[in-house]
């Protein structure tokens, strides 16, 4: 349901995006959203109360991802951007059909761009598991990677870092050594990013793989993504310079908020919320 209020006095253009994640990592996604489209207003929520996805279950995340739609929803939202790997794996396609009327755009691993810019035939993916285990990931594959040896790592403890805006410490840099060495071993020329918060630690991966290994970032795409989806339904914001953007958490207001300078650059105040039955949010 629309806020009543907001949507008598004014138009759909000037309706913010909604964009969730399970924690700050979907801030990676807003950036770039923010970079193409400084005039779009936008409601980032972070499910940091349910933080990791990724060892959840899959009907855990989907009615995670509903309720959360369905908070975006009534705060007027006009796209909604599922800004997690994970809950695009597990929820992308149970949402669009529950909100038909819906836009959505989720996140897919960056194989394809990866696949055409390999000169080795070797690619490192950096994912949570249930990326990798989903039905996504694995059409992606199947549909680009001919010919393509792919290296997988799961990064284990890496989200919890960057969730601490830990990002350049020794306990960081060890979980991406012991992801990235092997792989570097295998002569790949290029790192796929398959989650939102890993854009967060690209200057340390670069650090680690040097300049002859490509770092694919899908945040941009994703950006573009939205903003084709704007334009195509006719309710981009035409009005000029920033607007505003609302942070919602279910988890503590002060950790996140400490977070956006560092990973946003920006600071702004974080709104809390609570989780009724994991299912719906008040």
């Amino acid at each position: 349901m629309m806020n009543a209020e907001f949507t008598q006095h004014a138009p759909r253009n000037t309706f913010p995006i909604g964009v969730f994640d399970s924690g700050v990592g979907g801030l990676s996604v807003l950036r770039a959203v923010r970079a193409q489209m400084p005039e779009e207003s936008i409601l980032y929520f972070g499910d940091q109360g349910h933080v990791p996805y990724g060892p959840r279950s899959m009907g855990q995340i989907q009615s995670f991802s509903e309720g959360i739609t369905k908070f975006l929803l009534d705060h007027d939202s006009k796209l909604i951007v599922v800004a997690c790997n994970t809950a695009s794996a597990a929820a992308l396609t149970y949402l669009r059909g529950r909100f038909p009327a819906v836009l959505f755009v989720g996140m897919e691993p960056a194989v394809k761009p990866a696949a055409e810019a390999t000169k080795t035939g070797r690619v490192g993916v950096l994912a949570t598991p249930a990326t990798f285990q989903g039905a996504l990931y694995a059409s992606v594959v199947e549909r680009f990677a001919a010919g393509v040896e792919l290296f997988q790592h799961t990064c284990p403890g890496l989200v919890s870092q960057i969730e601490k805006g830990d990002l350049d410490s020794t306990v960081t840099r060890v979980i991406l050594e012991d992801a990235l060495f092997p792989m570097l071993e295998n002569n790949i020329d290029t790192v796929v990013l398959g989650c939102t918060h890993y854009p967060f630690v690209i200057p340390l991966i670069e650090q680690i793989v040097g300049k002859n290994v490509r770092v694919i970032d899908p945040a941009p795409s994703v950006a573009k993504q939205v903003k084709r989806l704007l334009e195509a339904a006719g309710i981009t914001n035409q009005a000029q310079g920033h607007a505003s953007i609302r942070f919602f958490t279910s988890g503590d207001p002060s950790e996140m908020k400490s977070m956006l300078p560092v990973l946003l650059g920006e600071s702004g105040e974080v709104e809390s919320v609570t989780w009724k039955n994991d299912r719906e949010i008040i």
